[in-house]
């Protein structure tokens, strides 16, 4: 069509996973949700909201919310910016920080959606491959040139974990914007998220979500911290009531349960922790993760279509993991963590599978 960008209209679609229907047959690890509801607080607000609030439009600012959690997080509110998601809030950044020329330097692999948004703003993709263990080659992005740096941390889907010291020593030596998106953090052992590190450097943005930790994907609340001026140049490129009241309401309900959320992060981790070591006894390699997913690798004895073929053998089963054709990744699987009963029975499938002649 006339009408679309030449660059649009090549440009691939962003790589979602499979949403099947769902059914009791169904199990669904391949998204990395939240296997367990959000806070009692959330079902809560449901239940007092008025249905008659909904004729009137929403805080157009989102400034309780961003109130709530500037605090909690013992920052000001000015450093604090919320999105429809932080999918939004990604492109945000792009339209308030970049134009055409610019360049942005991300590990490979990585989340798709930065070379997505790259691709749209005409920004130039640097790929900085990660090493051989998968981790994060830190000294490669600070070399890059690039105008800005992505760090995913814990990275997805590898998993893996840069420290507050390494992240810091990123921030402190890079020129450009930095762009840390904690979306896992929560999962990961408490002390390693660098929001802190947005009082003393202004090239540094941190993203956060309410999908993952908070099990609110179908709200879609994304919030971010920066420096003030930052922050407002966001402001300016979001879409008008970007969050919908609903969603403010859950997100404030939610971020009102402290002790839910360390309850069901731990639960994950323990689950995880637990099945990774049951899939290494199966002869799979796992990579060590701090998120709520596992990045493995069949037993070499299935071939090299080995992940390929348990993928869809599961599948044909009703459960549902990741798989990606890329090169580096498509002798892999991405599990997200689902309850003990659903690993249990992917335990129990890929035991079949495995071990069958």
């Amino acid at each position: 069509m006339a009408n679309i960008l030449p660059h649009i209209e090549r440009l691939a679609p962003y790589p979602a996973g499979a949403q099947p229907e769902k059914g009791p047959r169904t199990i669904q690890l391949n998204l990395n949700e939240n296997p367990y509801p959000p806070s009692p607080r959330v079902k809560e607000m449901f239940g007092m909201m008025d249905v008659n609030d909904l004729r009137k439009y929403p805080d157009s600012r989102n400034l309780q919310l961003r109130a709530a959690l500037a605090e909690a997080h013992g920052l000001s509110i000015d450093q604090s910016y919320c999105g429809n998601g932080s999918s939004e809030i990604i492109s945000n950044v792009f339209s308030a920080c970049f134009s055409s020329g610019s360049s942005i330097a991300v590990p490979d692999p990585s989340f798709p959606l930065y070379y997505t948004m790259a691709s749209i703003h005409q920004v130039e993709y640097i790929h900085v491959p990660t090493r051989e263990d998968w981790s994060v080659d830190l000294d490669s992005l600070l070399e890059s040139g690039a105008n800005a740096v992505v760090l995913i941390n814990p990275n997805a889907p590898t998993g893996l974990l840069n420290t507050f010291s390494e992240v810091e020593r990123l921030v402190s030596h890079f020129p450009g914007l930095v762009i840390l998106d904690e979306a896992y953090m929560d999962f990961a052992d408490p002390g390693h998220s660098a929001v802190s590190l947005v009082k003393r450097y202004d090239n540094l943005i941190v993203l956060r979500t309410f999908s993952k930790a908070y099990a609110l994907c179908g709200g879609r609340i994304g919030y971010c911290f920066s420096n003030p001026a930052l922050i407002e140049a966001l402001e300016k490129t979001r879409n008008l009531y970007n969050v919908n009241s609903i969603s403010q309401k859950l997100a404030l309900a939610a971020l009102g349960d402290p002790s839910y959320l360390e309850v069901t992060t731990a639960a994950v981790r323990r689950t995880r922790d637990d099945f990774s070591q049951k899939l290494r006894l199966l002869g799979f390699e796992c990579i060590p993760s701090h998120a709520n997913f596992i990045l493995c690798s069949p037993p070499k004895h299935l071939g090299e279509d080995g992940a390929l073929m348990l993928y869809r053998k599961l599948m044909d089963r009703g459960i549902y993991v990741r798989y990606y054709q890329t090169p580096r990744l498509r002798d892999k699987l991405r599990i997200s963590i689902g309850t003990d009963e659903e690993m249990d029975i992917l335990y129990a499938e890929l035991r079949s599978l495995v071990t069958s002649p």
